[in-house]
């Protein structure tokens, strides 16, 4: 499984998805590596399709595709159980991963 974190330095919040998605990992014992590419210009955002910051992909999709194809340098943002956050929960990131297996 191919898992990648995608963000850029800007982004607060690329931080504290990463340590959901490792815990999210570890819950369902997937044994992988997460990669970290950092996003740095508009135009990297464009080649790598990058809808925001934090973007997890599995396996080159993102885990929470997006219904537009605006691909730029910002913040995302996530409907999570708790209200509005810059980052998807621990059983977001669970529930997407079980379904992308």
């Amino acid at each position: 499984m191919d898992v990648e974190l995608l963000y850029f330095d800007g982004c607060p919040s690329w931080r504290v998805a990463l340590e959901e998605l490792r815990a999210a990992l570890d819950e369902l014992a997937i044994q992988a590596q997460v990669r970290l590419v950092r996003v740095e210009t508009d135009e990297q955002a464009q080649a790598t399709r990058f809808q925001g910051s934090p973007t997890i992909r599995v396996n080159g999709a993102d885990l929470f595709p997006m219904g537009h194809a605006r691909y730029a340098l910002g913040c995302r943002v996530y409907a999570t159980p708790g209200g509005l956050r810059g980052w998807p929960d621990r059983a977001m990131i669970a529930a997407a991963l079980r379904q992308s297996r």
